[in-house]
């Protein structure tokens, strides 16, 4: 049963405003605050230190950690847009230190992908962002305003995704990618990389991004060579991945960007 709680139920006096609707079955992790007229569902777990602002929809078997921040109208937990999901009982995961700003939305995932959409940690979310069914996000991720993950998608760490950018449904973003604004996204997009476009295409490595990161002169020497490799010269693929193996083997940085390649089921973003 649902039902406005008072703040002395829940949450020291003044976190949660008397106009929010809490589940009597949610959990609040001491110092969380919820604003007015939010509305927290049944099996919802939210750690400590998190702030819901007003107007915020939490639901469905969702699980958050700690120091997560919801800005108003964000819509968290609904059920997957999948006209193949059947009310089956599917999952949310959100790690800590989470900004999920105006209007986001984030859905469940769906049985037939695992039952699970997992947000990691440390991850900014702007305006209007959607995160389908199923998909997975790492850490320290950036989604400007209008970005959409169709479902299936995986984001891995560091990658930037531009405004109003769409990645189609199993596609993988790979580390520190970063994507231009307004991209259309159909094929996996190596670490390291820049891609834009319509259909996007690779824009060379994500060279200021790595030196933010702190990545040193020869790991992006190595990748610079890995590159031209992979990309620039009329190298068959199978061949270039080969190549690198035996140039690069103790390349952390390069062999991540082969063993992505290697894996890839949809086919990788060309220069």
């Amino acid at each position: 049963m649902s039902r406005a709680v008072s703040p002395s139920k829940s949450a020291p006096a003044g976190d949660i405003h008397p106009t929010a609707i809490v589940e009597e079955s949610a959990r609040l992790g001491a110092g969380t605050t919820v604003g007015a007229y939010t509305v927290i569902g049944a099996g919802v777990t939210l750690g400590a230190n998190c702030t819901v602002g007003p107007h915020v929809v939490i639901e469905g078997d969702t699980t958050i950690g700690d120091g997560n921040s919801f800005l108003q109208f964000a819509s968290v937990g609904g059920p997957p847009q999948d006209l193949k999901y059947n009310d089956e009982p599917t999952r949310l995961e959100i790690g800590n230190d989470n900004t999920i700003r105006e209007f986001v939305t984030l859905n469940r995932g769906t049985e037939e992908g695992g039952g699970v959409t997992r947000i990691g940690n440390s991850n900014l979310m702007m305006a209007y962002c959607h995160v389908a069914h199923d998909c997975h996000v790492g850490n320290g991720v950036v989604l400007a305003n209008a970005a959409t993950l169709a479902g299936h998608v995986y984001l891995e760490d560091f990658a930037i995704v531009g405004g109003l950018v769409a990645i189609h449904q199993f596609v993988r973003i790979g580390s520190s990618v970063i994507l231009g604004g307004g991209s259309m996204v159909t094929l996996d997009v190596p670490p390291f990389c820049m891609a834009a476009g319509d259909r996007a295409k690779l824009h060379g490595l994500n060279t200021v991004g790595l030196k933010r990161r702190g990545f040193e002169d020869q790991a992006l020497k190595d990748l610079r060579a890995a590159y031209r490799v992979l990309f620039q010269e009329s190298n068959k693929l199978a061949d270039a991945l080969a190549l690198l193996r035996e140039r690069y083997a103790d390349s952390e940085k390069v062999m991540a960007m082969v063993d992505f390649i290697a894996a890839s089921e949809r086919g990788i973003c060309r220069q």
